[in-house]
């Protein structure tokens, strides 16, 4: 009798299993990510035209932005952390097939996030002068620096509710509103750019001050659309009176995820702020240097980033329908198809450098010094593309702490201290930086790899399913 009713209960889990593994196969990685690859192109897009439309005005104004960048880039950093989590316990809850958590998991995300984000805008414009200040920047570039940190930083919290409902959006499966939204705020971001800084129309041509306003107007209105997506696409519709109550045991689960996510990024952004330090020391060709070579590494990365987050998504519903093997797999499907792309856009940049430089400026010693830094992409490339796509996939099934302690470590104690000691010290500029960041990138790179291997990760899941427990009570 005891044999039968494990042979049932064995049967009705492979039958659950193959039914779930049946339903998320429909939507394949590849259908999650283009839309994903289109939008993260889009975000990458927006820098890079806001830096070649700033490059006109002057390489001093891309230096300044350069700089105000990093800052604004932690602060990214601090209340993405939210969404980040949201999006993973989201991905979880789809897996498992609840809805009301999911709608409770996006209330409590984005109450806190938007808390969070007015107090970072309001620190960023109250303390404006000491943060600009860590940097020593010239009269100069500091006049730039000032108005833009304001405008875009006193913002700031519109871009906290654009992150969490654009990851939310995401971890649900729809990928194409994300999209559609990312279109709309790159076509209104080039017009705006290309108004203020050029005077078209009678527009008062307001140079880094029109820049800033462009991307302010373009996130407030993205930010509107959202919002109405989310109330359409949410299968139990959220009721205004969610969003004044904080339901702990979902804050729990998105701060096991968001928390030490968010620790690995403010790592991150926290030692290129050093070594942006390190190198306003080398003067402002070095700024604006690095300002153009790290655009154009974005531009590779694009790929990588998406099929990060598409993995992230993906590996997600796959652990929170319990298909461990199956997500184990998919993995390395995901990063061989990344590395390729990555290493094929890094080998162009490196053969074509100094045309592609040449776009942004004329001066021979950034367009030289440049184009070695692009070569030195190629072997970056490898190991910054293993990391976003492991470290993804290992945050979704819920494994976020081994990665923020092995990130901590190698970016403090290889990437800043190599950076300062090449670059600096022994004199070798911004080619001994990236010899810094490639060491760091591939160390971790390797630690990640046998982390996914060890399957340490598969214990670490954060929702059970409900189904699969009264089937076990019941058999």
């Amino acid at each position: 009798m005891k044999e039968e009713k494990k042979t049932r209960l064995d049967t009705n889990k492979d039958m659950m299993s193959e039914e779930k593994l049946a339903k998320l196969q429909k939507i394949s990685l590849f259908a999650i990510t283009w839309p994903i690859l289109i939008e993260v192109s889009l975000q990458t897009l927006m820098q890079f035209v806001d830096v070649f439309m700033l490059s006109f005005v002057s390489d001093e104004a891309v230096a300044a932005i350069g700089v105000v960048n990093q800052l604004l880039i932690i602060a990214f950093v601090l209340f993405n952390f939210a969404a980040m989590g949201c999006g993973v316990v989201v991905a979880q809850f789809v897996g498992a097939r609840k809805p009301k958590d999911v709608s409770a998991t996006i209330s409590s995300a984005m109450v806190m996030n938007l808390l969070f984000g007015i107090v970072i805008s309001a620190i960023i414009v109250f303390f404006k002068e000491p943060l600009l200040g860590i940097f020593d920047l010239s009269p100069a570039l500091m006049v730039h620096a000032d108005i833009y940190l304001v405008i875009v930083g006193g913002t700031l919290f519109i871009q906290a509710m654009v992150f969490t409902i654009f990851s939310v959006l995401q971890a649900q499966g729809n990928t194409k509103d994300v999209m559609y939204v990312s279109i709309g705020m790159n076509i209104l971001n080039i017009i705006g750019n290309y108004l203020f800084i050029f005077g078209a129309f009678g527009v008062p041509q307001l140079g880094v001050m029109g820049v800033a306003i462009s991307t302010a107007i373009c996130r407030l209105l993205a930010m509107f659309v959202l919002f109405y997506l989310l109330y359409l696409r949410v299968e139990v519709k959220i009721r205004l009176r969610d969003f004044f109550t904080f339901q702990k045991a979902y804050v729990k689960k998105i701060l096991k995820i968001g928390i030490p996510g968010a620790g690995e990024h403010l790592s991150h952004s926290a030692s290129q702020l050093v070594i942006t330090m390190f190198i306003t020391v080398l003067g402002t060709v070095a700024l604006s240097t690095r300002v153009y070579t790290l655009n154009y590494a974005w531009v590779i990365t694009t790929f990588s980033m998406a099929m990060s987050k598409g993995m992230q998504i993906y590996i997600g519903q796959l652990v929170g329908a319990g298909l461990m093997d199956y997500a184990y797999k998919r993995m390395y499907r995901g990063l061989k198809i990344s590395l390729l792309v990555a290493l094929t856009g890094a080998v162009i940049l490196a053969i074509f450098g100094e045309f592609f430089l040449g776009l942004f400026t004329n001066d021979p010693d950034i367009i030289t010094i440049g184009a070695i830094l692009l070569m030195i992409g190629v072997l970056i490339e490898p190991g910054r593309t293993t990391n976003m796509v492991v470290i993804s996939a290992l945050r979704s099934a819920g494994d976020a702490r081994y990665p923020v302690i092995v990130g901590i470590i190698s970016m403090w104690g290889i990437s800043v201290t190599l950076a300062y000691y090449l670059g600096i010290h022994l004199g070798f500029g911004l080619i001994g930086v990236w010899i810094a960041l490639m060491a760091d990138e591939w160390i971790r790179a390797i630690l990640m790899l046998f982390r996914w291997r060890s399957r340490k990760w598969q214990n670490m899941r954060l929702v059970e399913d409900e189904r699969s427990t009264k089937m076990e009570t019941t058999a």
